[in-house]
């Protein structure tokens, strides 16, 4: 049984990039409203989830005393992507219960408490707690750009996979360039969940994902791009990458 200082755990602690605090401006297209979120300095993965650390992860449940909130995505991609493939067909709530997961493994305080609601309106997230979570939409925008102004960090067919040059799946994760900070994958290859409700008003319970993904146009896959679903969705072309607060 792998044990929390041995790979792929030990490359969690490794792969998180310490990102200064800041403030961005979101911009919701549809609407045309834009606003200001003061950021405060947390880490961030530079990479996210793969296949392989979500099944060496979820195949611990078993001995984390307690346990309940159990992911219950596959964590299978279907375009029959590797190991180090960024782990898709899991939702929001898979997500979610995933970071509460790995903290217990690593003897860390769980950022979630977690209901039975299917809508995830139950689930409340300690923002001060040491364990995993999700970013924030403010968070992952901030982080994405890297304190760049445009309409992403670098030219797509360097930076990202999207449909003009993925072949139809998801791939590796960190081959194509980074952004300045250091982060891979931010722009292609999956989108990314964040903690954020959409506007429940329009929307009820979606949640926010960002980032643009293996089977998007260029359109898709930019910093300010917004997207939302259900929190049970599970697609292949959707995954999730690791924060922490600092």
């Amino acid at each position: 049984m792998t044990s929390p200082e041995s790979a792929p755990y030990r490359a969690i602690a490794e792969q998180m990039v310490e990102i200064p605090g800041g403030e961005i401006v979101l911009r919701d297209e549809g609407t045309r409203t834009e606003w200001k979120v003061g950021v405060g300095p947390f880490r961030l993965d530079s990479c996210p989830v793969t296949r392989e650390l979500y099944d060496a992860v979820v195949s611990r449940m078993p001995e984390v005393h307690g346990m309940t909130e159990v992911p219950e995505g596959s964590g299978v991609s279907a375009s029959g992507a590797g190991p180090r493939a960024p782990v898709t067909e899991v939702s929001w709530r898979d997500a979610i219960r995933f970071c509460n997961l790995l903290s217990r493994v690593e003897g860390l305080a769980p950022c979630y408490s977690v209901g039975d609601d299917p809508d995830g309106s139950d689930v409340v997230c300690d923002w001060r707690a040491g364990g995993y979570r999700l970013p924030s939409e403010a968070e992952w925008e901030y982080a994405c750009r890297a304190g760049t102004p445009g309409v992403r960090y670098g030219e797509l067919d360097e930076i990202g996979w999207y449909r003009a040059n993925s072949d139809g799946g998801a791939h590796d994760v960190a081959t194509r360039a980074p952004n300045a900070w250091g982060l891979y994958d931010m722009i292609g290859n999956v989108w990314e969940w964040c903690w954020d409700v959409y506007d429940p008003a329009v929307y009820g319970p979606y949640r926010v994902f960002r980032g643009g993904g293996w089977n998007d146009h260029p359109r898709g896959c930019r910093a300010s791009c917004r997207r939302k679903s259900h929190p049970t969705l599970r697609v292949d072309d959707l995954g999730f990458r690791l924060a922490r607060t600092v």
